[in-house]
């Protein structure tokens, strides 16, 4: 399986809860190097019987070329593909209200890897993937693809994008491939700069009274990608009841 952005944050839960689960994990990464061998590590000590099983990939979602160079050395080194988890993405926090804050260079960087990323991750894959027997792609949205909320406006749209586009490629790949995504809400990871007080703040309003860790998301990712055998175009929000249920307890 592929984990785009394995090495750090959600990128990492997934790369190990699949791991512990005895899957060969290819951890992607586009500049974080040092990180995904780390966890290409951690992989090692949990399944020392995989061997050279898992491993570290160089690959920028952004660049079409270097994403068919990624696959295309999977497909040498490994043979098959199972299993991609389109989780890389970026974002920088832009208020809804400063609009003259919201470039055309924050515009591009967030669709391109967000969105236009997974797609080619999907396009290149597809024909390895469909050469497995069970066939599965999970595509790491946001909760902010429905409440419009989050870090910019362009990340919420990027998101509620992969959103329609997971329902697109599932309808488009059906019944081979299955196509889901799962949207979690605020995790305390590095991700966008998020300061402490937001997570406070979140914590303070999310039903469940705690935030989503993680591991939660790693394990919902694994369920869509191997349990969940009768669901496909599905987009689980994982965010401690905060979208359904309101922002107060």
């Amino acid at each position: 399986m592929l984990v785009t952005g394995g090495g750090t944050g959600m990128g990492r839960a997934m790369s190990l809860r699949f791991a512990r689960e005895g899957a060969a994990v290819i951890v992607n990464y586009a500049r974080s190097r040092d990180d995904a061998e780390a966890t290409v590590r951690e992989i090692e000590a949990l399944q020392p019987s995989l061997g050279a099983g898992s491993a570290a990939l160089q690959g920028d979602v952004t660049s079409e070329a270097g994403v068919k160079a990624m696959i295309a050395e999977i497909e040498t080194r490994f043979g098959r593909l199972d299993i991609l988890v389109n989780n890389a993405g970026w974002s920088t926090r832009v208020p809804h209200h400063k609009l003259e804050d919201l470039t055309d260079e924050i515009w591009d960087r967030t669709l391109d890897t967000n969105l236009r990323g997974a797609f080619y991750c999907v396009r290149a894959a597809m024909p390895l993937l469909r050469k497995s027997p069970a066939p599965a792609i999970v595509n790491v949205a946001s909760a902010a693809a429905f409440s419009s909320a989050g870090s910019s406006i362009v990340y919420a749209a990027s998101k509620a994008a992969m959103v329609s586009m997971t329902k697109s490629l599932a309808r488009a790949f059906a019944p081979q491939v299955r196509v889901n995504a799962v949207c979690p809400g605020l995790i305390r990871t590095r991700f966008a700069g998020w300061p402490e007080e937001a997570f406070e703040q979140a914590r303070e309003v999310t039903p469940i009274g705690r935030l989503v860790t993680v591991e939660d998301v790693a394990g919902l990712v694994f369920f869509l990608a191997v349990e969940a055998t009768s669901m496909t175009g599905e987009a689980i929000l994982a965010d401690g009841g905060v979208y359904q249920l309101g922002r107060s307890r």
